[in-house]
């Protein structure tokens, strides 16, 4: 088996979560069926929207640190950061790109129309890579984009709880109602407040995503 290097603390609870998935996805009879798993866990990562190239050099590093400690495969549950991928990439070992996969298993779908629950960032990130596959993406507007990234800050504060639950619920249906045929998770903490049942259409969970490639790939 591969050791797998995890770049986390973006935010800690999601990091901690995505953990857990590659545990559970794992086939084993026994502790030493499991990957071995090197994790930063770094929650003092720069803003990754508001200086991304102080968080590049910082995740290049964090890489870096990784493959020198015996890594050999680099992952990060954060959609967002996925922008700042070449610094991370520097360190010369295969990185799993969440954006990449995620965008493969929306095909995989037979999705049109993807609707995009992320930071601006991600956002971004995922418009761009839907886009290149032929799959239109549905984003939200001005007032439910703030009310997004509220849910986002309360999860990273530790709100978690029903009225939280319910809100993304709504997002994600508003996202439905413009047509998307196909939702995705593209933020790590949108799984802890949204599950396939809250949804009426397919959910594509970034983070079980990853941990499968994860699983896959190191196992």
């Amino acid at each position: 088996m591969k050791v797998l290097g995890v770049l986390g603390g973006m935010g800690p609870a999601a990091t901690v979560a995505f953990l857990a998935r590659v545990q559970a996805l794992t086939p084993a009879e026994g502790d030493a069926d499991h990957i071995r798993v090197l994790m930063d866990m770094n929650p003092q990562v720069p803003d990754r929207n508001r200086t991304p190239d102080q968080a590049e050099a910082v995740l290049g590093q964090m890489a870096a640190r990784l493959r020198d400690a015996g890594a050999e495969v680099i992952a990060m549950p954060c959609n967002t950061a996925h922008a700042q991928g070449a610094g991370i990439r520097a360190a010369g070992l295969p990185f799993i790109d969440m954006i990449a996969e995620t965008t493969a298993a929306v095909v995989a779908t037979g999705a049109r129309r993807a609707g995009i629950l992320a930071t601006p960032g991600g956002e971004a990130l995922y418009t761009a890579a839907l886009t290149a596959a032929g799959v239109q993406p549905v984003v939200l507007d001005g007032a439910d984009r703030e009310a997004f990234m509220a849910r986002v800050y309360g999860v990273k504060a530790g709100d978690m709880g029903e009225a939280a639950r319910t809100r993304m619920a709504q997002l994600a249906a508003a996202l439905v109602a413009r047509g998307a045929d196909v939702v995705i998770a593209g933020c790590t903490e949108v799984p802890l407040l949204l599950c396939a049942a809250d949804v009426t259409v397919p959910l594509v969970d970034s983070a079980e995503v990853l941990a499968q490639v994860c699983v896959e790939r190191c196992g």
